[in-house]
């Protein structure tokens, strides 16, 4: 028996029937190459041989009464194998854009709590998707956040992949067993006997902030340096509103070399720098069109992966606010001010380790906060946090095969909040770079429409880039104006977050007075 980790439980906080909880993807398969007899049974015969690769696979949630405490994993007593791999044959013509729209579908509902919290969608009839031969398949997977973050949900699906078209053998002996369900006395118990280690846990996470935070302003080139967006900075848009079940989905391809090149051109850049900057040309292209472009440039919270290489399962994860530019025009201006952003960005969230501050809450607090924010939907009554997500799950630079089949694309899924209704998941898989984006009908009914967007910001980028050829090794590094009276303060930050939630607060009960009324 394991207990969450308080990320890893907020998750579970957050999740409501319209906000489903759980990140995923898409895996079209070619069967060019797959075995005459592979079929579905088959499939089924190849997870059932890798269970143990993965502990996601076979572990269940038991939530505690009255949250005394975070929930726990246990080895599930009960699982059954064929309740996590349903089968559809795809709606006729069966092109990429169904396929889409059904992962769309199955990644609107809910994952249920009584078994583990993941399945994969073996979609047959994909005969319409051009490129790939007749017979060939896809996958639609669905793994809840609580029980990885994207990086990790990377590795457990690896597990039932291959490198070469050579089925590999599988030696490491099945030593699992299952768990029985513990009372209601035992998980509490046991969340108690951890009380004494929180006390000394949390003297040193103290220790860790304040040395960082010493360190950051001990160094005299960092006054020069623009501090990172703020948390309640960004200007409102159209992606943060309610979101609905209805989710929307589609994705494209980008060959990675071309990406790369752009970075080569430009000095100092990064390959994140890059792909941020193609996703906000899109995002102001698209929110021109709909004539919903703010003037204040938007902002996007980029997670971190800070998973060491002993970390388990669940979600080792940061985050850091990134200034998107969307109110410059020049495309090159905007890679330079994208570039400055992320780096201070990163300077600044190396000081405080966000991911464990919700560690300290007691359980009871943080599972009533998060469930109080997304049952009153609370996220539509302040100002955006941030305007969208865009997070970066790294893939393998070589195919990958199932059963002798290769995959020959890939696109990510991760889930949207209220008031967060837009989240951009980026993949890098054998020498392409796929953004899914995802959403709902409610916020962006024409994902194909904003990925034609992101086509064409690419497209202009490429374009800018050669033009100002061998004139942008002048460049240099960006100067970064010293603005004191805007410098990034923590509890000043935190005072204004809890403003703006307490005014959310009173416009929601003013607005539940008024319909009593």
């Amino acid at each position: 028996m394991e207990m969450l980790s308080a990320l890893d439980a907020s998750f579970i906080y957050l999740e409501a029937e319209h906000s489903p909880m759980a990140i995923g993807g898409i895996y079209v398969i070619d069967a060019s190459d797959a075995p005459a007899d592979f079929c579905y049974e088959a499939w089924c015969s190849l997870v059932k041989s890798r269970l143990h690769l993965s502990g996601v696979f076979r572990r269940r949630l038991v939530e505690v009464p009255l949250d005394l405490s975070f929930p726990y994993w246990i080895n599930d007593p009960g699982f059954k194998l064929d309740e996590h791999l349903p089968r559809i044959n795809l709606p006729e013509p069966g092109r990429m854009a169904e396929l889409m729209q059904t992962a769309a579908s199955i990644w609107g509902r809910v994952l249920e709590r009584d078994r583990p919290l993941w399945d994969i969608t073996f979609v047959s009839g994909i005969d319409g998707i051009s490129g790939i031969a007749k017979g060939s398949y896809a996958l639609i997977t669905r793994v809840h956040h609580a029980a990885v973050d994207g990086k990790a949900g990377t590795e457990m699906m690896t597990a039932l992949f291959d490198l070469t078209p050579v089925v590999r053998t599988i030696e490491a002996e099945d030593t699992w067993e299952p768990e029985d369900l513990p009372s209601t006395l035992a998980v509490i118990k046991q969340s108690w006997s951890r009380a004494g280690h929180k006390a000394v846990e949390l003297a040193e996470f103290v220790g860790k902030v304040a040395l960082g935070s010493g360190q950051l302003k001990s160094e005299l080139w960092l006054k020069r340096l623009e501090p990172p967006p703020r948390l309640l900075s960004a200007p409102p848009t159209i992606f943060n509103q309610a979101v609905s079940p209805a989710r929307t989905f589609c994705g494209r391809n980008f060959d990675f070399e071309r990406i790369r090149a752009i970075r080569r051109a430009v000095p100092g850049v990064t390959i994140n720098d890059v792909v941020l900057t193609i996703c906000a040309g899109g995002l102001r292209r698209y929110l021109s069109g709909r004539g919903e472009l703010p003037a204040k440039p938007l902002v996007a919270m980029a997670p971190i992966s800070v998973r060491g290489p002993e970390e388990g399962l669940g979600n080792q994860v940061s985050a850091m606010l990134v200034g998107l530019a969307t109110d410059v025009d020049n495309e090159l201006d905007r890679l330079i001010s994208i570039r400055a952003s992320t780096q201070s960005s990163k300077i600044h969230a190396s000081a405080l380790p966000a991911n464990r501050i919700t560690e300290f809450l007691p359980s009871e607090t943080l599972a009533a906060a998060t469930r109080v924010y997304t049952r009153t939907r609370l996220g539509v009554h302040h100002r955006p946090f941030f305007n969208v997500t865009i997070t970066n799950v790294p893939g393998t630079p070589v195919p990958l095969f199932v059963a002798g089949a290769r995959i020959c694309s890939a696109f990510g899924m991760a889930p949207i909040l209220d008031g967060l209704g837009l989240s951009l998941v980026v993949l890098s898989y054998n020498g392409s770079i796929s953004i899914g984006i995802n959403s709902c009908e409610q916020i962006v009914p024409d994902p194909d429409t904003m990925a034609e967007c992101i086509d064409r910001a690419f497209i202009e980028l490429e374009i800018a880039v050669k033009r100002a050829g061998p004139n942008l090794r002048s460049i240099g590094p960006p100067v970064h104006r010293e603005m004191p009276s805007k410098r990034a303060d923590a509890k000043q930050a935190f005072h204004d977050a809890s403003q703006a939630l307490d005014k959310a607060i009173e416009s929601l009960g003013d607005n539940m007075s008024g319909e009593k009324n």
